[in-house]
């Protein structure tokens, strides 16, 4: 019976040393760490310029091994360039690493530079509006008086020079070719002179009017026939300034 007992007691003793020498295996190794993720930025200076100037484009990024703008192509990780659009652009940035994609935009705005300034308006001179609006009074073949067909036009004359009471002028007696010098100086000084008074007549100061005859010796037209000397048969107004 001491001898079984005996047996039992070693064989435990042996079975105990043999479970405490059985080593537990080591755990997994963790997993490598992600790799980190591109970041990304993209700015214009300035943010807007007129037409035909130019902004400096600024980018930068980390952890990216593919980087490109719209419009401009692959571009190095950090950089600057100047640029000058025709129109208004948003540049788009994308930057890409193992990590994955990040992407960012800047936007520049390309304003019309303003139309240039109309050029100045022509300068209309005293004189200029005098000789726009003032009309010569023609008269028959060696006559004098102011023609009916001529009326109309002596009292626009006369509403023009009542609205500009400070213009003076000079009406000439002008006559055609016909006739002898001396006759026709006579006979411009009656038509110069038979304006004037219709214009006085009308309310016209006579301090405002001179007269002056030329006869035939400046005339307008220089055909010999009737319907150059119509144009030639005239009292005609000059300014004086």
């Amino acid at each position: 019976m001491r001898s079984l007992l005996l047996a039992v007691a070693l064989g435990t003793l042996f079975g105990l040393a043999a479970c405490g020498g059985k080593k537990p295996l080591p755990p997994p190794p963790p997993p490598p760490p992600a790799p980190p993720a591109p970041t990304a930025s993209i700015s214009v200076s300035p943010s807007s310029i007129q037409a035909g100037q130019s902004a400096s484009l600024t980018w930068q990024t980390t952890n990216a091994t593919d980087v490109s703008i719209d419009g401009i192509g692959a571009v190095q990780a950090n950089g600057s360039q100047n640029v000058s659009p025709t129109d208004s652009t948003t540049y788009h940035l994308v930057a890409k690493g193992a990590g994955g994609t990040q992407e960012a935009t800047a936007r520049l705005t390309v304003t019309q530079p303003p139309p240039p300034p109309p050029p100045p308006a022509p300068t209309v001179t005293d004189e200029d509006l005098f000789n726009q609006n003032i009309k010569d009074v023609y008269f028959d073949y060696d006559k004098s008086d102011i023609r009916a067909d001529q009326q109309a036009s002596l009292q626009a004359d006369v509403a023009f020079l009542n609205q500009h009471a400070t213009f003076s002028f000079t009406i000439e007696g002008h006559c055609d070719e016909r006739g002898s010098t001396e006759y026709n100086l006579a006979l411009g000084d009656q038509r110069a002179s038979a304006v004037k008074n219709a214009l006085t007549a009308a309310g016209i100061s006579a301090s405002r009017i001179k007269t002056i005859s030329y006869g035939k010796e400046k005339p307008f037209c220089n055909e010999s026939n009737e319907a150059c000397w119509q144009q030639n048969r005239r009292g005609h107004f000059v300014f004086q300034k």
